[in-house]
Order: structure tokens, then sequence, then C-alpha cells
């Protein structure tokens, strides 16, 4: 496909909804082909009226509007979506005043996202996946890419679970050497057993989305280090395609969140010959989220924080 070609056909998951503003959305298909999408919403990000909402598409289009997390008076954060092999779907999401300030919590449900448990702890020091979706990787465990930030430090962490959040330990730091405020919201892949890989979120003054490799199940990672795809401080999200590509999709500037583009690489990230914008409007589109679905893609996106944006890709659309 040529550079900058758009695939396939977007909708709106709603037109209309009981919030002003709305962010950070993450999808995962259920058994039956369903799609469940997540996000958080209120008055304005961080305000305590800021919950935890979902949809499902089914073969009539996208349900009401359900708030799955409303824990009174504390501001909710980035869910983030997976479901186990045994079909449960785990909801991460995070509650608090502010990113240095929030904790982590857990819903799960047993009978596709129609009922929630209610919200579990995670374990001090453990904020689960702080925006992108959980990695399954070759030996059962859940890897679950998570950053912490403070006023002068910003870094990623790997916290993996072996038993669907019940226990967990946590790896890293993954870090640009001797830039403390640099990296956060990192996003897996497998290309191996064992040999996991890492894009992350850079602040403005790297400029470029970075990345790291571990060789052990994310026990222990590289030094980070600058690619030459740009990022204006926003979130990205990578997969992995059933034909083996690598799918990104990311704002390929070093300071606005538009464009938003897909981009295809068959070398494992190493280059991008394939390339599609799919916003170019004035406005924010951001935060995605981006799974493999039937040979093809499903992703999600912020639309001006007004709408969330969903697109599902054929094969024959990346072609």
């Amino acid at each position: 496909m040529p550079e900058s070609a758009t695939p396939g056909k977007p909708e709106f998951i709603f037109e209309e909804a009981p919030f002003e503003e709305c962010h950070a959305s993450t999808l995962v298909e259920l058994a039956n082909g369903d799609i469940l999408c997540a996000w958080f919403a209120g008055s304005r990000e961080s305000n305590p009226d800021v919950a935890i909402w979902l949809s499902r598409r089914t073969g009539n289009g996208w349900s009401e509007l359900v708030k799955v997390a409303d824990e009174g008076g504390l501001p909710h954060w980035n869910p983030a979506i997976f479901r186990m092999p045994d079909n449960e779907i785990l909801l991460f999401y995070k509650v608090g005043p502010s990113p240095r300030e929030w904790w982590g919590r857990l819903i799960r449900s047993r009978d596709n996202g129609i009922t929630w448990s209610d919200p579990e702890d995670l374990p001090k020091g453990i904020l689960g996946p702080i925006k992108n979706k959980p990695l399954l990787m070759s030996n059962g465990e859940l890897l679950c890419p998570s950053s912490t930030e403070t006023r002068d430090e910003w870094i990623c962490w790997a916290e993996v679970t072996p038993d669907a959040g019940k226990t967990w330990e946590r790896f890293g730091p993954i870090a640009v050497p001797g830039i403390r405020r640099g990296l956060i919201q990192p996003c897996f892949w497998e290309s191996a057993p064992g040999t996991i890989h890492a894009f992350m979120r850079a602040t403005s003054d790297i400029g470029r989305i970075c990345r790291a490799e571990s060789r052990d199940y994310g026990r222990t990672w590289s030094v980070a280090y600058p690619t030459d795809l740009p990022n204006p401080n926003s979130g990205i999200d990578v997969c992995l395609l059933t034909d083996g590509r690598l799918a990104l999709i990311y704002n390929p500037t070093t300071a606005k969140r538009t464009p938003i583009t897909l981009a295809l690489s068959s070398d494992n990230g190493q280059t991008w010959p394939w390339r599609a914008d799919l916003e170019t409007i004035p406005g924010e589109f951001s935060y995605p989220g981006i799974i493999a679905s039937d040979g093809g893609l499903s992703l999600c996106y912020t639309w001006r924080r007004e709408k969330i944006r969903f697109w599902s890709l054929s094969a024959a659309d990346l072609q």
C-alpha cells in the first residue's frame, strides 16, 4: 500500500455520551468474536467523577455504554483489558489523584464482560499494565508493561504474574542511561521464546520512541535507546499480526498528537515500509490500543477527547 493511504473504514463507539471527556481506550477480542472496549471518562481527566466505561461490539454494532469501575470520589485512569486462555477477562486500571500518587486495581469477568468482580488492590509496588495490554509469553506467564512517574523520574518496568494477577514480581528498571525523566508506558512483544522487546513513550527531550530487549522472559533488560521513530511524548501500542509482521500505532511527530499512523514492519521493528495515516486533521488523536484479529487488526484511540474511534482492518486491508 502507498504510504499515507488509508485502509478500512472507521467508526465511533458512541455518538453521544453521559460524560464530557474520554481518553485511554483499550480493547480485547472475546472467544465468540465480539470486541470489548474500555476507557476512562468524566468531566475532565483527573477529576473525581472520572470512571472506567465499557462497550461491546457484536454483529449488531456497539452496545450501550456501561460504567464498570467507579469508586466514588477517586479519579480513574488508563484501563488495560486482556483475555486469559481460560477466557477469564482481566481489566486493570489505576485510581488516585495523579500518576504520582495512583495505585493499581484489577476486576475480573467470567462471563465475557457482562458482570465483574469487586475491585482487587494490586500489591504494594505493583501498578499493573500502566496503559498498554499485557503480553502472554510463551512460558504461560503474563508480562505487564508498567512504569512509574515522579516529578523527577519517569522509568519503565516489567511486572510478571504467573497466575493471572494473584502473585507478582517486578523487573527493571528499563531506562535510557543518564536520562531520569525519560520513559513511560511501554508495550511488549515476543519474537522468539523468551525474547521480549519493548517500545516506550519518550519525553520531549528524547523525541523518539525508545526500545529495549530482554532474552529471559522480561527478567533482565538491555539499556533503552532511541529509534528513528518520532514521538511527541504520547502513547503508542504494538502487536504481532498472525503473518509475523509487527504493527505499530503512534503519532509520527515530535510536537503534536496528530496525525495518528498505523505502520507495519517485516523485520521485527527495524524498518516500516507500510504506513497509513488514520487521522490527519487538527486535534488530539492519541493513546491507541491495537490487537491482532482474524488475520487483521482491531484498533482504537482517543478522538479529540470527545469520542473513541475504532477500526477493524482485514488481512486484505494490510497488503
